[in-house]
């Protein structure tokens, strides 16, 4: 299986304050040997890039209305009459929000949509194959299958 990666370089903003914020260049990730998933890549400037990952479905749906809990939120919104994808995302070294062109972050999702349509990213990941194979009786099975007892009653009718 030919497995395909759906990259996008943009710049969002880290909202440091209501009043102000920094551009941060980021990379969007999408992988479709990992179809349930999203990879974001923050630059900040250190050498170390910040990488989170989490749900496709999360941030599809925090496109259009308020979505997710915990460390990842997605919403969309408008600033200076644009619209933008706000992430809040948490982690035990902080917290961050970033806003992010609704235009871009929306064309490239339809790219991974087109590359993995929601609903079939099982069929990426092979699952019912793997089971399929794991599931497929062998010969050693025929041994464990067959009953060691066949019968209770003794051939002498002891």
């Amino acid at each position: 299986m030919q497995h395909a990666v759906v990259e996008r370089e943009l710049e969002v903003r880290l909202i440091l304050s209501p009043e102000r914020s920094v551009p941060v260049p980021a990379r969007l990730r999408y992988r479709t040997d990992d179809p349930y998933a999203v990879h974001v890549t923050f630059h900040t400037g250190s050498d170390h890039p910040v990488s989170w990952t989490f749900a496709r479905e999360l941030l599809v749906e925090g496109v259009f209305r308020p979505s997710g809990h915990g460390d990842v939120r997605v919403w969309p919104t408008k600033t200076e009459g644009r619209g933008v994808v706000l992430m809040a995302l948490s982690s035990p070294d902080g917290d961050a929000l970033l806003e992010a062109p609704t235009a871009q972050v929306s064309a490239w999702l339809e790219r991974t949509l087109r590359a993995v349509p929601p609903g079939s990213e099982a069929e990426q990941l092979g699952i019912d194959e793997g089971l399929a194979e794991l599931l497929a009786p062998t010969p050693a099975d025929e041994l464990w299958l067959c009953d060691p007892w066949p019968s209770d009653e003794s051939k002498d009718g002891e």
